[in-house]
């Protein structure tokens, strides 16, 4: 959705960005584009596809037009959307349909509900073939659909955060989104996913790209605050904090949209929604790996724990024994 820079310029500007210090604060401005093109990260089972659906269930209530794009290849974003019907992925259909010697259609791929438009890249099975490179297909088949022409207020990507191949990165490398919304909770795990993707934003900025951090979600909070230290401790605001709460949990369980002014969630959703359009794409400041265990008590991470180094000896075991050293050793003259 970028204009190809003049090569020569974007090299002098890859260098000079590169040699700057990271430590010098970096001028931020809200996205100039009409269209929002916003990526959703984080570990795999943290509520991405969560928050996702009933934000942008959300969006359109507010009479935003919203396009959802589910990004992993478990294909579940749209699942919550759609009270648990799976909607054909471009992928499987692709597939289908070049075999039928047919070309894929706009409806056979998007569908709709109270105003959100959506679809699934989808993915390929486990052992037949890479996940990442299913994501690039996929989006080089939204481009021949006509993606750059399409009439959105917000287009919103869900990608996993914990898988490190080049199709995931996609939105970050190439510049294709504008800023990043990272999901997380108040545990280790889904932090350092975190991290990591913080760390990757960051990375591309040096290289010259221009995607930001615009926040963090921090989802079943259960008010224990690591979450919250996190986001200050790297330099983004926290967008929302979606309570551990049983009601939550059932109705998403059940596949139920709380993303509306009809529940008791909707001004939560609501909020969201506007610190989404609001918040700005940030550079942030990734943590080194003591800095992110440090967040937590030394009892929940072991942060404490001393490295005991192994010996030769150790490594051996029961076929350890002495052998006769080579040095010569002189005796005092």
């Amino acid at each position: 959705m970028n204009d190809v820079p003049n090569l020569k310029d974007f090299d002098a500007r890859l260098r000079q960005e590169a040699a700057e210090d990271p430590t010098l604060e970096i001028p931020q401005d809200p996205p100039s584009k009409k269209t929002q093109i916003i990526a959703i990260y984080g570990k795999g089972g943290i509520g991405k596809s969560f928050t996702l659906a009933n934000l942008s269930h959300m969006m359109a209530e507010m009479g935003k037009r919203v396009l959802l794009i589910g990004c992993d290849p478990k294909s579940d974003t749209t699942s919550l959307l759609f009270g648990g019907k799976a909607c054909p992925t471009i992928i499987e259909t692709s597939t289908r349909k070049k075999l039928a010697g047919e070309e894929v259609k706009i409806g056979d791929v998007c569908f709709k509900r109270g105003g959100v438009f959506a679809m699934e890249l989808g993915g390929p099975e486990v052992g037949r073939g890479c996940g990442g490179r299913g994501i690039i297909h996929g989006f080089e088949l939204l481009e021949k659909l006509g993606f750059h022409d399409w009439d959105f207020d917000y287009v919103l990507l869900d990608f996993l955060g914990d898988v490190v191949c080049g199709g995931f990165g996609l939105p970050i490398a190439r510049d294709m989104a504008q800023k990043v919304i990272l999901v997380g909770s108040n545990d280790l795990q889904s932090l350092y996913v975190a991290n990591n993707v913080c760390s990757a934003v960051e990375y591309f900025r040096k290289l010259g790209g221009n995607v930001g951090i615009a926040g963090l979600v921090v989802n079943k909070d259960d008010g224990t605050g690591e979450a919250a230290a996190f986001a200050e401790a790297v330099g983004i605001p926290v967008l929302a904090a979606i309570p551990a709460d049983e009601d939550l949990r059932r109705k998403s369980a059940n596949y139920q949209i709380v993303g509306t002014r009809a529940g008791q969630w909707g001004d939560m959703f609501a909020a969201l929604a506007d610190n989404v359009a609001d918040a700005p794409p940030l550079r942030p400041r990734p943590l080194s790996q003591d800095g992110l265990l440090n967040l937590f008590s030394a009892e929940t991470t072991g942060k404490d724990f001393v490295l005991e180094p192994a010996t030769d000896i150790d490594m051996r075991g029961k076929f350890a024994a002495e052998k006769p050293s080579l040095e010569v050793v002189y005796d005092n003259a």
